[in-house]
């Protein structure tokens, strides 16, 4: 496998060109500010950083909204980053709504699907963030990548969901060398990534692979367009998983939709 292939971007151009979008899109939007989810991760710490390095510390809001299942280090290194770039941030449980739709339905908390209670959280998290940007006048920034929104990783109308996409021309590996530019804490840039939908979830475990693999595969797939025998042969991986990321991507085509999002 040829790492890095034509992966390699100029982070100090690319933050510039992301923060210049938010700015131009927050001023014709006349919005008040920006408001995100802050879940401890890589994607939302990287997306914080380039909101305030857009448009200032004092126009950005994070929500900060575990449950019964949340990780309490997640909740810390979130608090640890709204801290760390001085930002707002409001911390409150979202284990009741939870619980109340699944009782609407008669299922219990402990026993209900895993993927669809999962996806659930992720809508309310969504909706608290809207209620929070109608009420402040502000607007809702999504954390999805490049490598997530092409694959599919994401709830459809939950973390996805969002007025700008700022990370949306980056893929995973990228962003991870974006976090480390901008000085994200390094407990977050290198933290495995993972939707923290359910205790011990991780994205490359339950996709199979990892994100070096996916995002190489992808930009030859998708960005260039090459057959999936080319792209086996040039990064020396098996067809079968060119394939099952193919699969992913046309698998999941019904969840993406037209978004404003910042270009590199």
């Amino acid at each position: 496998m040829n790492d890095g292939q034509g992966l390699e971007i100029d982070y100090s151009k690319a933050a510039e060109k992301i923060a210049q979008c938010v700015k131009d899109y927050l001023e014709v939007s006349k919005a008040n500010g920006y408001v995100l989810g802050l879940s401890g991760g890589l994607d939302s710490a990287v997306t914080a950083s380039l909101l305030v390095k857009g448009v200032g510390k004092d126009r950005v809001y994070a929500l900060i909204l575990p449950e019964r299942e949340s990780s309490r280090e997640d909740v810390e290194d979130a608090k640890a980053v709204a801290d760390s770039l001085g930002i707002r941030y409001v911390l409150t449980d979202i284990t009741d709504p939870v619980e109340n739709v699944l009782k609407m339905f008669g299922e219990n908390y402990n026993t209900a699907d895993r993927k669809a209670k999962g996806n659930l959280k992720a809508r309310i998290r969504m909706a608290t963030l809207y209620y929070f940007a109608n009420r402040m006048g502000l607007l809702v920034a999504a954390t999805s990548d490049r490598s997530e929104f092409l694959i599919g990783y994401f709830t459809k109308w939950g973390d996805a969901a969002g007025d700008i996409y700022p990370l949306i021309s980056l893929y995973k590996t990228q962003v991870r060398g974006m976090a480390f530019f901008l000085g994200v804490p390094k407990k977050v840039a290198e933290k495995p990534s993972s939707p923290g939908l359910w205790p011990g979830q991780t994205a490359e475990g339950e996709i199979g692979m990892s994100y070096g693999e996916i995002d190489q595969i992808l930009h030859l797939l998708v960005d260039r367009q090459e057959p999936i025998d080319e792209v086996s042969r040039v990064l020396g991986i098996p067809r079968e998983k060119v394939e099952a990321v193919w699969r992913m991507v046309i698998s999941s085509s019904h969840k993406r939709f037209k978004l404003q999002s910042c270009g590199v």
